[in-house]
């Protein structure tokens, strides 16, 4: 079995954190990235040969995935491939959806002649075995087997549902029938995924999207389909309380379900290169996570920080996630927010508070920008451009 990882997409809902980079290259838990998840799995479930299609912004993400190496995907035969559209013959074009995307790579699929295709999504928090997942399409002689698992059924509208023997399947509805909720893991046999690959391409009709197109002509024509219920970790992260969410969830593993010091099944990531971190006298930090290359003079607790973060001292960091090479400023309020990377929070200012029952957002500060001396940041705000000193936003 060989894996197509879709890492195209814009992250449109992550706002100011992804407009100069692909959702999938997204830091999260202090040292990885969104895409570490499914590579990770992979090689963690045996899969040696994956192909990974990026489009949206892909500078970055293909610079961090490289060769391979972090996830021993570094091979001579199979390993990891970079799949951006690219001019043909008969021309070029964007991939147009997911469907298409994988259409567009049928010949890259073809040198590895397999006899399954697993379909992953680059931009979900997720733990899992994708051998268990193959097993359980074979043991049901499927064509066609999609990872679910249950959701609150005031999410369901959220998610593509179906049930166990795939006879019905509501592509994001109004009013859910089922509250089992598609992941966006498929294994297809790869006989199968071709022709209707090819078919689908031929109809001018079509989105060419799986959800909406290629599932849909399976059940018309009664293919054997399944449902695998997965019961472990997973979380799509497309919106900026969830990311902020599953970042908090990396401090509570007892309860989360996230559990990065597993030792039998490890996240692997490319290193910051950067030296141990620095707690300094006075400083005050609990239960937070602290990556390479910080140095901490100030308080932390209950925050995620990222390789090369600076707190000064004198400065207050709770509740937030801090991505790499931000300095927060003496004096600075950094809570209940996400900050991302390369930031400067002057002295003084004020990012974020801590929820109340008028106020419960997440405050987010996007790359690159810098926040004035005395400046205040509001709980709902999105900030994509610098903030003069004591303005407030």
């Amino acid at each position: 079995m060989i894996a197509m990882l879709l890492a195209g997409g814009q992250g449109s809902r992550l706002y100011a954190l992804t407009q100069k980079l692909a959702k999938p290259a997204v830091p999260f838990g202090g040292k990885y990235r969104i895409i570490d998840f499914p590579l990770s799995n992979c090689v963690n479930s045996g899969i040696d040969t994956v192909g990974i299609l990026t489009q949206y912004q892909p500078l970055e993400l293909n610079e961090y995935i490289g060769n391979g190496q972090p996830w021993d995907l570094d091979r001579i035969y199979g390993g990891v491939h970079v799949l951006p559209p690219y001019q043909k013959a008969s021309g070029s074009d964007w991939y147009k959806g997911t469907a298409n995307a994988i259409y567009q790579n049928i010949s890259f699929i073809e040198r590895y002649d397999p006899e399954y295709v697993i379909i992953l999504s680059g931009d979900q928090i997720c733990k899992q075995d994708y051998s268990d997942f193959l097993r359980f399409h074979k043991e049901k002689n499927a064509e066609f087997s999609v990872a679910v698992m249950e959701v609150p059924w005031e999410e369901a509208p959220r998610f593509g549902l179906m049930d166990d023997r795939i006879t019905e399947f509501q592509e994001k509805p109004k009013n859910p029938k089922s509250n089992l909720a598609s992941m966006g893991i498929y294994i297809f046999n790869w006989d199968i995924l071709k022709q209707y690959l090819i078919e689908d391409e031929a109809d001018p009709e079509s989105e060419n999207d799986f959800g909406n197109n290629i599932i849909p002509n399976l059940l018309r024509d009664e293919r054997k389909m399944y449902a695998y219920h997965f019961n472990g970790y997973w979380k799509d992260v497309g919106t900026i309380p969830s990311l902020w969410e599953a970042n908090m969830e990396v401090l509570d593993p007892e309860h989360s379900g996230i559990n990065l010091f597993d030792e039998d099944w490890k996240i692997y990531s490319r290193n910051s290169g950067m030296p141990g971190h620095k707690i300094c006298a006075g400083a005050n930090v609990e239960n937070s996570m602290i990556t390479d290359g910080c140095k901490i003079a100030g308080s932390v607790k209950h925050s995620i920080l990222f390789a090369g973060v600076k707190v000064e001292a004198g400065a207050v960091v709770e509740d937030a996630v801090v991505m790499g090479r931000t300095t927060i400023k003496a004096g600075a309020s950094v809570k209940h927010c996400i900050v991302a990377e390369n930031v400067v929070i002057g002295e003084n200012a004020v990012v974020g508070a801590m929820p109340t029952e008028e106020e419960q957002g997440v405050a987010t500060i996007g790359p690159d920008v810098c926040v004035g001396t005395g400046a205040k940041i509001g709980s709902n705000a999105m900030i994509s451009e610098d903030v003069k000193d004591g303005e407030e936003k």
